[in-house]
Formats: structure tokens, sequence, C-alpha cells
């Protein structure tokens, strides 16, 4: 069970009121296969009164950012993936709950909106638009722990 869907059914959390805002969303490869999840983040973006423009490909039928490409092709063709994918938004913030997504939705010019940045009424500040300097960070984090 994620925490996205604890927290969608929970009572007593003070959701925002996002005024029905319209965002689009990515949904994360991670858990592409995962409906309960897809559905949990949604009931999320309701309670915050958020309107949701769906991409075509959204859910489990949801494209990757691009990111997933970072290593096996060079980066200036990832920043292209990127760059694809974030034009198939219908609107200019963007849904995100993956941090390489924030990256990529930034790099592919949308406005990134983080789901707990949402949650808190926080503004979204992509960690690095440097893809090779952000999947150092990454290693050296996966190396740590």
């Amino acid at each position: 069970i994620s925490a996205w869907e604890i927290l969608a059914h929970r009572d007593g959390f003070p959701f925002p009121d996002y005024g029905g805002r319209k965002m689009s969303i990515i949904d994360a490869c991670p858990v592409r296969d995962q409906p309960r999840v897809h559905d949990a983040v949604r009931a999320l973006l309701k309670r915050m009164n958020i309107t949701l423009l769906e991409p075509k490909a959204t859910r489990t039928q949801s494209i990757c950012c691009g990111d997933s490409a970072w290593g096996a092709i060079p980066t200036p063709e990832v920043k292209e993936l990127m760059k694809k994918r974030a034009a198939q938004m219908p609107t200019a913030e963007v849904v995100v709950y993956c941090v390489s997504c924030v990256i990529a939705a930034s790099i592919g010019g949308k406005k990134p909106r983080y789901l707990v940045d949402l949650l808190f009424q926080e503004e979204t500040v992509p960690p690095s638009l440097d893809l090779d300097a952000w999947h150092a960070r990454l290693q050296e984090y996966i190396d740590a722990h």
C-alpha cells in the first residue's frame, strides 16, 4: 500500500483548495501497473479541488517521462524525449509524484507540481536540470544506503 492510498482516504488532513485549477499528470513508471495508486493520486487531487486534464497516455498506458533512457542513450537525446513527453501534457502545470519526473517536466518547459508540494502548498523546485549531475547524486545516495 502506498502513502497516497492511505492519505487519500484519511479524514482530518487539511487539504488545500486550489479552486479548480487545471493541471495534467505524468503517472510514475514504477506504478504504471498499479491502478489503485493512480486512483489514490486522483482522489487526492480531487480533495484539493484540482481539475485534472488527462493526457492521452495515462495511468496503465502512461509513457515514461524520458528519464529511464538516461545512460542507455546520449543525454541530449534523453532531454529530447523529456520535451516530447512534456509536450503531450494539455496544461502548463503538470502533477508528478516522481522526482525524476519533476526534472523531466521542467526540461520539457512545463511547471511541475510535485504531489507532496501540492499537499503542503509549496512550490516545486527541481533538484537539478543537469541530468548527469542528477544521476550522479542519485547514485551517491544509493551507494550510501
